[in-house]
């Protein structure tokens, strides 16, 4: 992806985000020297990789198959003390975050506000394959049994919880706007704990056509180390 079009991204999530009040933290809005003049101060949020996500999954189309995120916080297994993650994201109309499952994190992804979520379920089978078996899930408590593949879709305020080894995918409803989806899990490591069906690129090779508008958190190494 093109710096500039990573700038963009975070200057549109900005505003969408201050829409339904969703305020980041004050690092958030740092600069490439807000970063160097913390120095020293900065590791535990660059350890555990908090911060701006964005990324088309290698795609090349960020619109129609891609992600924006950002990592509120985030504990480190063997480390911290702390077990659990959150994440604020913006899914598009029909923009798809593709097939994964994780091997040790279990997640619920909540719909915070705008439109609506689907996502669609596959259980793993002993070989990592889809299978053809029924998928339990909770949504806000409730038990679902959905077919295989099924979908469900995820209103304003609506959860859904996904244990380990089960297969999803999600994007925006058609005609129904962007959403802004919230993520409370065990400790995240995008690193090693994403099994995707088809290979994709979780992090994008960044092009430097301007200079970044904000870190991502894949850049911490790059510029501050």
């Amino acid at each position: 992806m093109k710096r500039s079009e990573i700038n963009q991204i975070m200057r549109e999530a900005e505003k969408f985000l201050a829409s339904k009040q969703f305020i980041l933290p004050e690092w958030a809005n740092w600069n490439l020297q807000d970063w160097k003049d913390h120095k020293g101060q900065t590791d535990y949020i660059t350890e555990r990789m908090l911060g701006w996500d964005i990324t088309d999954f290698g795609s090349g189309d960020f619109n129609q198959v891609g992600l924006f995120l950002f990592t509120l916080r985030n504990g480190k297994y063997g480390v911290d003390k702390k077990p659990y993650a959150e994440k604020i994201m913006i899914v598009g109309e029909n923009q798809v975050t593709p097939w994964h499952f994780h091997w040790s994190k279990m997640e619920d992804i909540i719909n915070r506000g705008g439109g609506n979520l689907v996502v669609e379920f596959f259980n793993a089978d002993a070989d990592e394959q889809k299978a053809d078996t029924p998928v339990h899930v909770l949504v806000d408590g409730l038990e679902r049994v959905l077919e295989p593949g099924g979908k469900l879709v995820l209103r304003p305020g609506q959860s859904v919880c996904m244990t380990q080894y089960l297969y999803h995918k999600f994007y925006g409803e058609p005609g129904h706007g962007v959403v802004m989806v919230g993520e409370v899990s065990q400790c995240n490591d995008d690193t090693t704990d994403n099994r995707f069906y088809d290979p994709v690129g979780r992090f994008p090779e960044t092009i430097e056509d301007e200079e970044p508008y904000h870190l991502l958190c894949n850049d911490y190494d790059k510029f501050l180390k």
